[in-house]
């Protein structure tokens, strides 16, 4: 086994009721690392040749939780969840902060997958001891503020009756999903520490689907072996050095672009991406600091960056509300992107969609969708219950706890932007989908691409994760050079690290020493990320059984994105269909694939990926 990894595994199969323990060889391991490449790897080899049948919100699919070789290890700690997308029907590697991957790793496990159903609510209590299934039953119809405050008490409580010569116990780590994902709507979220959230790809409803509530970890051993334990340590003294010299981005974090996003680069979401364009001077970090931070610097596991806050609402109607800074992403679409401007109902979304257990990004994408929709005439008052304006917090949190419910309209914005997109067009007999930002079921991030400023023209367009922000498409080739591209984020999810906190000319050394493997982030480009983006490209194309993608139709910006922007500096800008095409091109030729984005059979065999030459070839056939 190489360094870096605890070793183990988890097999869960909850219709059964069984628990086993496995191990995963060291080829496959450094193949495909951890995190989002080994649950690409696991998903083909156990489910690839029925991909197009398997339901991913039934008994089936397999949802995967996963650490990586540097989790622990490189500074910020995550968690990679992943299975078939609900919404997508291809894979998504969503990643969240937490030390729940640290415990996990210190109870001797690197990672679970988990098939079946359970018969009733339960949830996965892991320790040095293993994995049990215990009953949660008490706690399922919960939000997640009080998901939480349960399941500390009660695992507190159950690990001080077993072992009482330890002393005081400390809180465990979880993931978990609120009533979004028991009801299975598909922009459900997996969260944890309250305020973080793997959004991207509905593994909300994934948990929902097989009951299981949350899965708690206290592991009390150390982190794995390294291979090189000095070098790591002074590799990690730079790292923070580094890190605590990101003055910006430690005071602020992500929140600062609230404001800069819109008005410096017509790039953020307003009302529904109608405008990208705002001189809105509430929106941004120091507009919330002083009225609504307790907690200005807050950090994940060995992260020195610290750049996440705590705000809380002291007063008003949406009093005891808390949530994180919001970040960027949630401050444009919680914000912005619903015509909130008021820096506390931003808040108060924000808060609202974590104790939902919703994806910030997915679920207020839908709404900003359903918004634009009363806006134009075509959702009316009587599909709603109430009326839904642009910046009216209180008909929003409406619209929200209809969406959880499943009630009304709810029901159909429950699936997200563009199949509710689909099931409205059949509804009112008029074509809709024209306002579904999103690109293959993805919701697209918080970031445009017309001013040219922010996002390239093809990044989404060409993303095997569809709408995901984080994981742009963009050329491996020299041109693109500083730019964060697919090929990185790749890395950042099967390492399972915090992309904020890499520092570029020291994260291959940190994996040398750490693992024992010497890769630089040339071959990882060409090998091993390559090999894992063309599996997770195919498992997209294959989809299936609802929606299939055909990359002609499919590979595409949402149609928003050809419309000249209406406001601001770059007014009358916008992407350009004959160029993206081009690009688009061009970037499947620089990374094996052929014109219409199909893996070419020498690549495959390249890869080592001749066992899915047989699946590939009906889809060059399409």
């Amino acid at each position: 086994m190489p360094r870096g990894y605890a070793g183990k595994f988890l097999d869960v199969d909850l219709t059964r009721e069984k628990i086993e323990e496995t191990e995963i060889p060291e080829e496959i391991l450094y193949r495909y690392f951890g995190g989002r490449g080994l649950a690409v790897k696991v998903l083909w080899d156990r489910l690839g040749r029925k991909w197009s049948s398997i339901d991913p919100l039934g008994p089936e699919n397999i949802l995967t939780v996963l650490t990586g070789p540097l989790t622990g290890f490189h500074p910020g700690s995550r968690i990679c969840v992943s299975g078939k997308s609900p919404l997508s029907n291809g894979i998504v590697g969503a990643t969240a902060g937490t030390e729940f991957a640290v415990e996990l790793k210190c109870a001797g496990y690197d990672g679970i997958f988990i098939t079946g159903k359970a018969s009733n609510p339960v949830y996965l209590l892991i320790t040095d001891d293993g994995c049990e299934i215990m009953d949660a039953s008490h706690i399922w119809g919960k939000i997640c503020e009080e998901t939480i405050k349960i399941l500390n008490t009660e695992v507190k409580r159950i690990l001080t009756k077993r072992k009482p010569r330890i002393g005081l116990w400390r809180e465990p780590s979880m993931i978990y999903i609120g009533p979004a994902g028991e009801n299975l709507v598909r922009t459900a979220a997996v969260l944890t520490k309250l305020v973080h959230a793997a959004g991207y790809g509905g593994y909300g409803a994934v948990m929902g689907s097989k009951n299981l509530k949350a899965i708690v970890a206290k592991g009390r051993g150390p982190l794995p072996d390294t291979a090189a334990p000095k070098t790591v340590e002074i590799l990690l003294n730079e790292y923070h050095k580094r890190l605590i010299s990101r003055v910006r981005m430690r005071q602020w974090g992500t929140g600062y672009a609230g404001y800069a996003v819109g008005a410096n680069l017509s790039s953020e979401p307003i009302r529904n991406w109608q405008e990208e364009w705002h001189d809105e001077r509430n929106i941004g970090g120091p507009k919330y600091s002083a009225r609504f931070w307790v907690k200005p610097y807050w950090a994940d596991f060995n992260c020195t960056l610290s750049c996440m806050k705590i705000s809380c609402i002291k007063s008003g109607r949406w009093k005891g509300d808390i949530t994180d800074m919001p970040d960027y992403e949630l401050e444009a679409y919680c914000g912005t992107n619903l015509g909130i401007f008021n820096p506390e109902d931003n808040v108060h979304m924000s808060a609202l969609m974590d104790n939902l257990g919703l994806s910030g990004i997915n679920a207020a994408n839908t709404m900003g969708f359903a918004a634009e929709l009363y806006q134009r005439g075509i959702l009316t008052k009587e599909d709603l219950g109430f009326e839904l304006k642009w910046g009216d917090a209180e008909a929003f949190t409406k619209l929200a706890n209809l969406i959880v419910k499943r009630e009304k309209i709810g029901n159909i914005l429950a699936e997200g932007t563009y199949r509710a997109a689909l099931k409205i067009s059949e509804m009112k007999g008029i074509d809709v989908t024209r306002y579904a930002v999103h690109v293959k079921g993805i919701e697209v991030g918080a970031h445009g691409i017309r001013s040219g400023k922010d996002f390239h023209d093809k990044c989404y367009a060409a993303n095997v994760q569809g709408g995901d922000h984080t994981s742009p498409a963009a050329d491996p080739s020299p041109k693109d050079a500083g730019v964060w591209t697919e090929l990185n984020a790749v890395f950042a999810d099967s390492a399972v690290f915090c992309m904020f906190a890499v520092v570029p000319d020291l994260v291959w050394e940190l994996t040398y020493a750490v693992t024992g493997w010497r890769i630089k982030e040339e071959e990882w480009c060409r090998e091993q990320g390559r090999r894992i983006i063309t599996l997770q490209r195919v498992l997209l194309l294959l989809g299936g059984p609802d929606i299939f993608w055909t990359p002609e139709k499919d590979d595409d910006n949402p149609r928003r994105f050809y419309e000249p922007l209406p406001t601001g500096p770059y007014k009358g800008k916008a992407a350009e269909k004959t160029v993206v095409e081009r690009k688009k091109k061009e970037y499947y030729k620089a990374i094996g694939w052929d014109e219409r984005g199909i893996p070419t059979e020498e690549e495959l065999r390249r890869l080592g990926l001749e066992d899915i030459e047989k699946e590939v070839k009906k889809l060059r056939k399409q």
